[in-house]
């Protein structure tokens, strides 16, 4: 019996090694948040779906990785505003390298305020 690759996993191996370690590790720390997460690509980037909710995915781009909330008022959310202090960000997007990724509970806020919102 095949199984279908994941489409996450088929992401993943077009990247460069460092982004591939990077966006893996922050693959590990949105599944320890949400563990039943639905991985698909959703608009060409990696998403992780909650009850049918995009809460979480990212994205490699040529100079920087984005960790991508699904929402556009997530990251102007006040109760985050410290710990997103030096990352770049567009209105739904955090830049981040791969050398500097979001933390674990970075990333557990990033989720909690999205699926508050869902």
């Amino acid at each position: 019996l095949h199984m279908p690759a994941n489409p996450i996993d088929e992401y993943l191996a077009t990247l460069s090694e460092s982004q591939r370690a990077a966006l893996s590790a922050l693959r590990v720390k949105i599944l320890k948040v949400v563990p039943t997460a639905e991985e698909c690509i959703t608009y060409g980037v990696p998403t992780f779906k909650v009850d049918g909710t995009s809460v979480a995915g990212f994205a490699a781009y040529k100079n920087h990785l984005s960790y991508l909330p699904m929402s556009g008022s997530v990251l102007s959310d006040a109760s985050l505003a410290d710990e997103l202090k030096g990352y770049e960000m567009s209105k739904g997007a955090m830049k981040f390298t791969a050398d500097n990724p979001p933390s674990q509970a970075l990333v557990k806020k990033l989720i909690t305020v999205r699926r508050a919102q869902a």
